[in-house]
């Protein structure tokens, strides 16, 4: 139907295809800059929910941060604007002092499969993994960044730009921790690992 109301029904299609690496250099370190006028996703609305309007929010934003060289874009919370909630089109984490931290899903963020499946294989690793609310200035202060989502899989974060100042992680390389939660999680996804999560289905 086309209006502004509830379809009576819908199609439900499927289709695969092979892909790329979302950022387009791979594994290395991608650079975030901090949108400091637009948000994401606001309380009472869509942002925890798979949606296409969720993506079209963030094109502008994305295509400025682009023009000025960086990968992607962060987002903070749209009501004290100081808490992080999350990159475009994926999950954050921090590890400082080889503790693991992601925003807590608090409405206006995606609950990603691949964000609760790297804290369930962090966690099986014996890591802590804290999911609470991250002021910016803690993010920024952190040892380590990385990304997680579905085309996104896991990208470290080399560097990020919050009110003219750049913060860099790593010196350029992937962190000790995303790249041992990366090769745990590829190799699940690969079948070259041990599934002990049960996530794997064996098809005939």
């Amino acid at each position: 139907m086309l209006g502004v109301a509830p379809a009576p029904e819908y199609t439900f299609v499927v289709y695969v295809c092979p892909v790329g690496h979302y950022f387009k250099d791979g594994l290395s370190p991608i650079s975030l800059l901090t949108e400091e006028e637009y948000h994401r996703a606001a309380p009472g609305g869509t942002g925890d929910i798979k949606t296409i309007g969720n993506y079209a929010s963030v094109v502008s934003a994305q295509r400025r941060a682009k023009a000025k060289g960086h990968s992607d874009v962060l987002y903070l919370d749209p009501v004290h604007k100081k808490f992080v909630e999350e990159v475009s089109s994926c999950n954050i984490f921090m590890v400082k002092d080889n503790v693991i931290s992601t925003p807590l899903l608090t409405g206006t963020i995606l609950p990603g499969i691949t964000r609760r499946s790297i804290i369930e294989i962090a966690r099986n690793l014996g890591i802590q993994v804290e999911e609470r609310l991250i002021a910016i200035d803690e993010l920024l202060d952190a040892d380590e960044v990385f990304c997680t989502g579905t085309a996104v899989v896991l990208s470290p974060v080399g560097s990020i730009v919050y009110h003219g100042r750049r913060v860099e992680y790593g010196g350029g390389k992937v962190g000790a921790v995303s790249q041992q939660l990366y090769s745990a999680l590829t190799a699940i996804q690969k079948g070259l690992a041990e599934d002990s999560m049960g996530w794997s289905v064996q098809l005939n």
